[in-house]
């Protein structure tokens, strides 16, 4: 049984039960919105500082251009790909466990996107600039130059942002008709406008799964392209460690493992500060990791892979830089493959440490502190030691900087939390299919439905 939900619950109190996080909020909700709010206004103001000072106050330099606000980039982009990409390869593949992670991966995926598209316009010496960004013509004849990569990042953040959100908004329609109905005032109200006069007949249920299949079909290519883009940022420049074919397919799999892992680490704060045992079950993370042990290792094939060649093919120059960065960057390196490949390996082929909830929680934020250290492994060693000693260089990150980079974190937990208060964090339509499911039939609103899948 995949929902091992009591099933006790009638529809009301499974309803009311997956809605706790729409609840009034406690002292500690305010209380935690006020902190993770301080530190976002720190983050302006070290951005307003940055602005009015110059780029003189971060730790770029000749000859390393890219530093923590690129890092930040790639890192936040690759965590927004895992949520719509799992969410949509699961609902194609009818994967019925994966109706309670949906919502939570679906929101992770549009506000991890909105983040990593501010990164872009931080990194610009003169961000009052930003429209030559924007593949538009001006009075003058001029256009913006199409081999920038900031042209292409912008281009894919755009059309991903509006993907991942209308499929985010698709899956909520049928929850806000449900939180609409138990709701008042003017949440009432506000609630009614955004479920758009929904009612759960048969004919909208119908073209409500035409819908979701073809969103699910249309966001894999966008969110694989979109990475690939990011890659290519990297891979057509003649830069040495970032020449590589390999590089596209390589950050999709990176990708693809942070989100898995960043799914599994809000899942078990959600199942925590909501009281949600009872839908997010240890059989949701044990498949869920079952998951992240693949991609992990298509990762760790990956990475080897490029090393391999490297060390074969003994460039000078490529080899180089692998050598600096085994040197000066070694306890970096160290963490990032004992994070991204002996831990997950070793410990996720077990079903007893799949199913414990404290061990996936140290084991997945590993990973994601791993992957971000990948991340500037990728960027900084390659830029600071080029081919001609001359243009040698360092690169530590300033405080502005790092203030910057803890204002997105914050800036995430505080719009997850924010989501969360107003919008049902469980997929409630979902989950209670899955229940009926076992039973042999499904009722949707006023609709009693066929289930598609009948479990014994």
């Amino acid at each position: 049984m995949s929902m091992p939900a009591d099933q006790h619950y009638d529809a009301a109190t499974a309803n009311a039960a997956m809605l706790s996080s729409t609840r009034p909020a406690t002292w500690r909700w305010y209380l935690l919105a006020l902190l993770l709010g301080a530190v976002v206004a720190c983050g302006l103001y070290a951005f307003s500082y940055q602005v009015m000072t110059g780029m003189v106050v971060t730790g770029k330099n000749r000859p390393v251009m890219w530093g923590f606000y690129i890092t930040n980039f790639v890192f936040w982009v690759g965590l927004s790909h895992s949520g719509t990409m799992v969410s949509a390869i699961l609902r194609l593949s009818q994967a019925n466990w994966r109706r309670p992670i949906l919502r939570g991966a679906e929101a992770m995926t549009v506000f991890s996107i909105m983040i990593g598209g501010l990164f872009p316009l931080i990194h610009l010496g003169r961000n009052w600039t930003f429209y030559y960004m924007i593949p538009y013509p001006s009075q003058y004849g001029l256009w913006p130059n199409f081999r920038s990569p900031l042209l292409w990042d912008m281009m894919a953040i755009t059309t991903y942002i509006i993907g991942s959100s209308l499929f985010l908004y698709l899956g909520l329609l049928p929850d806000l008709a449900v939180a609409r109905d138990r709701a008042g005032g003017w949440r009432r109200l506000f609630l009614s406008v955004l479920a758009m006069g929904w009612r759960g007949t048969a004919q909208q249920w119908q073209t409500f799964g035409r819908a979701s299949t073809l969103m699910a079909c249309l966001i894999i290519p966008v969110a694989v392209s979109v990475h690939s883009i990011v890659a290519w940022d990297f891979a057509v420049t003649l830069v040495p460690g970032w020449h590589s074919t390999i590089f596209p397919p390589y950050f999709v799999i990176g990708a693809i493992t942070s989100g898995v892992a960043a799914v599994i680490t809000l899942m078990i704060i959600i199942r925590k500060a909501f009281h949600l045992e009872a839908f997010l079950q240890p059989l949701h993370f044990d498949n869920l990791a079952k998951l992240l042990l693949v991609v992990t290792m298509l990762w760790s094939y990956f990475y080897f892979a490029e090393v391999f060649t490297t060390w074969y093919g003994h460039q000078p120059i490529e080899w180089e830089v692998f050598r600096f960065m085994s040197d000066k960057y070694r306890l970096l390196l160290l963490i990032m493959l004992f994070g991204n490949t002996v831990v997950p390996i070793s410990c996720l082929l077990w079903r007893r440490v799949r199913r414990s909830i404290p061990a996936l929680l140290v084991i997945t934020l590993l990973i994601n502190v791993a992957m971000f250290i990948e991340r500037f492994l990728i960027i900084v060693p390659s830029l600071s030691h080029k081919n001609m000693p001359f243009m040698w260089g360092s690169y530590t990150p300033s405080l502005v900087e790092s203030t910057v980079m803890a204002a997105a974190f914050s800036g995430f937990a505080l719009l997850y939390m924010l989501f969360a208060k107003f919008f049902p964090i469980v997929a409630i339509t979902d989950v209670r299919e899955e229940t009926e499911a076992l039973r042999g039939t499904a009722v949707r609103g006023r609709a009693r439905l066929t289930t598609l899948v009948d479990e014994e």
